[in-house]
């Protein structure tokens, strides 16, 4: 996976020991699955979940999380952030440019692809994603999150650029990587789900009746 050569970095003082991880795995596995559900209804197309990946990552880490997209020459990206009960975190969905032709047959659109329709495509998948996958998360830990207004990132750039677009001055995060792709389609995308490391501990105490 694409987190392998992070791993012997991240377990350092704050450590995400194998069954936290897998406690935030389980917990993402329900979110992702509901939010691949109500995608695959409106698109009336099979979507394949590969398991959540879940990891503490520094900020320049983060471009070796994206397996669904990492090798594209280009993305699109939107970004929102998300707080509520002492956790702050945003959510990036980064899209394979590649995905727009095959995402505007599926929604019956007809016509020429700009990027203005490439960007209403990008932020309808993004609403349905990100907002299924935070509500999955947050009636699992019990608490609501207040998510802010999505905005774009990118248009047709590479990977760092985009990243570095990102001006959140965050170091150290617990990153969700949710990649989705549609059956038969050219259609890549992955969901991440980025949580600030001052809501570690707030985290740990949320999911700790799993581990009991």
């Amino acid at each position: 996976m694409a987190f392998t050569q992070a791993k012997g970095r991240i377990l350092t003082d704050e450590v995400l020991d194998e069954e936290l991880r897998d406690c935030f795995q389980e917990l993402s596995n329900v979110a992702v699955g509901r939010a691949a559900d109500l995608l695959a209804r409106l698109l009336n197309n099979f979507v394949i979940m590969p398991i959540p990946v879940v990891n503490l990552l520094e900020r320049s880490e983060l471009s070796m999380a994206l397996s669904s997209v990492q090798d594209a020459q280009s993305v699109s990206a939107v970004c929102q952030g998300f707080t509520g009960s002492k956790i702050a975190g945003e959510a990036l969905l980064i899209f394979n440019d590649a995905s727009f032709t095959d995402m505007a047959e599926l929604t019956h659109f007809k016509g020429e692809i700009t990027e203005q329709i490439e960007l209403e495509l990008l932020m309808d998948i993004a609403n349905i994603l990100i907002g299924a996958c935070l509500k999955g998360l947050a009636e699992q830990i019990d608490v609501s999150f207040s998510q802010g207004q999505p905005y774009l990132l990118g248009q047709h750039i590479n990977i760092d650029e985009l990243l570095n677009k990102n001006g959140a001055s965050w170091k150290r995060l617990l990153t969700i990587e949710l990649p989705y792709r549609l059956e038969g389609r050219a259609v890549n995308c992955d969901l991440l789900l980025l949580f600030t490391e001052d809501s570690l501990n707030v985290l740990r105490d949320k999911v700790s009746y799993l581990l009991e």
